[in-house]
């Protein structure tokens, strides 16, 4: 027993069933002890997931080897959140908001507006994430995965459609030949060219005056 083969069985848990199925109980069960046992390391769940968010993001070390340029990092940092995210979706609840701020650095920023572009580019990219949450929740709840649930809803869009109540609704949805799919990671890919534009004059202009 060891804190770090708490937190390993933790984060198995919260990966497989979300973070509101994880209690310390129920690690105590996977792990084969006695539940009492595990408060010898950790006290509560709440002081429990700091210790998983900490190995999750550990999964994604520092890079001595970052690419040139404040847009290049930042891209490299929100497809590195991203793939985290993916492995881990109960992460984006949490959030990172310390380790890509040196990218930003250096620009002639000045500290107020670097922590706002900073947290105006990395926001969108854990909200696009919380939908992987509500995926992997509502799979451990229901057994359904999302392309099942839409299926069983069919006959309720169908009469939302017919309805006659929504007209754009039913125009754009009358336009899809075999209905819409969230593709969270094709969204995430179409956003991120758009979220990295935003900041780019800013960044580009006040470099050009230092």
């Amino acid at each position: 027993m060891s804190l770090a083969r708490i937190v390993r069985t933790a984060i198995q848990i919260a990966d497989a069933e979300g973070l509101s199925a994880l209690s310390l109980r129920g690690a105590a069960a996977r792990l084969g002890v006695a539940a009492m046992s595990t408060y010898r390391y950790v006290p509560s769940k709440d002081d429990l997931v700091p210790h998983m968010a900490d190995a999750a993001f550990g999964e994604e070390p520092y890079r001595a080897d970052a690419p040139e340029g404040w847009r290049a990092r930042i891209e490299l940092g929100s497809r590195t959140l991203w793939s985290l995210y993916r492995k881990h979706p109960w992460l984006a609840r949490l959030g990172s908001r310390t380790r890509p701020l040196g990218a930003l650095d250096g620009h002639g920023l000045d500290p107020t507006t670097l922590f706002d572009i900073h947290v105006l580019l990395y926001s969108p990219v854990q909200g696009l994430a919380v939908h992987l949450e509500m995926e992997a929740d509502a799979e451990a709840s229901t057994g359904q995965s999302e392309d099942q649930w839409m299926d069983s809803r069919a006959p309720a869009l169908q009469e939302l459609v017919e309805s006659g109540r929504f007209s754009t609704f039913t125009k754009v949805v009358a336009a899809f030949e075999d209905g819409y799919d969230l593709r969270l990671d094709a969204l995430f890919e179409f956003g991120l060219k758009a979220i990295l534009d935003g900041p780019t004059s800013i960044v580009e202009r006040q470099e050009a005056v230092t």
